[in-house]
């Protein structure tokens, strides 16, 4: 059978695979369009399995909202190179936008979960990787549903923010929001520090002031301020405002007569091994298929 233009275009608009390959996957298969679909379905997925073990630690953290229901995705390429491309943001950009609207739960419900496209989010990264050539993985997804207000702030694409805040308004949530994503705070208040910290705190205070000579009394004074500086620093309301430093958030909050009920923040990468060594000619020819 002669494999024209027209089928070739048809496979490519039905698959989104390259002119190249449709061509080839229609020769394979002596025309047949169904077949070639199935085996450019597979070979994806068999270079998307093959690159599975390679390290992606860069990409983009994305966000939907509406009103009260919001959703952050993070979605992991190799490259930088890769995460500024137009398909992987747009693919990023279906990505949240389904998992708002599926309900999904998780990064596995959200797999499943169908796009507007009719395809899964799965398929669509066996596809993305399949036409980028980068191992691409949706690693994670933090999501709340609350009557409450909820901020959602997105710093550059590498770090996002959801904050639920009982009161107040959505102006200040948004506010919390960009605190949260800027001092990365691990707690909301000090009642929420877990004992085994609070004790290394105020070890590392005593050794501070041990050999001072000071009186017992005095020294737990001391300690005592050191401890509730440490604690402060590290949870959400005893740090200072970044949208007004002359207050801690404690003191906005209680001027708004509202409260933090909870928050999760998503940073690229965080907590994957990069590899070490890799700079931009290398990213370069790796794109270039070279490296």
């Amino acid at each position: 059978m002669e494999i024209t233009a027209t089928l070739v275009k048809e496979l490519r608009e039905r698959s989104g695979a390259g002119m190249m390959e449709c061509k080839k996957a229609l020769s394979e298969k002596g025309g047949d369009i169904e077949a070639a679909m199935e085996h450019l379905r597979v070979t994806g997925l068999a270079k998307a399995d093959k690159k599975s073990s390679r390290v992606a630690a860069e990409g983009r953290v994305v966000l939907a909202q509406d009103g009260g229901h919001a959703v952050l995705v993070e979605v992991n390429s190799e490259t930088d190179f890769v995460a500024k491309d137009a398909n992987f943001i747009t693919f990023t950009e279906v990505v949240a936008k389904t998992a708002l609207s599926s309900g999904a739960k998780d990064v596995e419900e959200l797999k499943n979960a169908k796009t507007m496209y009719d395809k899964t989010v799965e398929e669509g990264r066996q596809w993305l990787v399949a036409n980028i050539g980068e191992n691409i993985q949706v690693r994670r997804m933090a999501r709340i549903d609350s009557a409450h207000n909820v901020g959602a702030y997105v710093h550059g694409g590498r770090i996002g923010v959801l904050v639920e805040v009982k009161g107040g308004d959505v102006e200040l949530a948004r506010g919390l929001a960009m605190h949260i994503a800027a001092m990365n705070p691990p707690y909301i208040s000090p009642d929420q520090v877990p004992a085994e910290i609070v004790k290394k705190e105020k070890d590392i205070a005593l050794a501070q002031v041990k050999d001072t000579g000071k009186p017992a009394e005095i020294l737990e004074k001391m300690i005592g301020g050191k401890l509730n500086k440490a604690l402060s620093e590290m949870c959400l309301t005893g740090q200072a405002y970044v949208l007004d430093t002359n207050s801690t958030v404690d003191a906005v909050l209680k001027k708004a007569g509202a409260q933090v009920l909870g928050f999760q923040r998503l940073a690229v990468g965080e907590g994957i091994e990069k590899p070490v060594g890799d700079d931009f000619a290398t990213e370069v020819m790796k794109q270039a298929g070279l490296a």
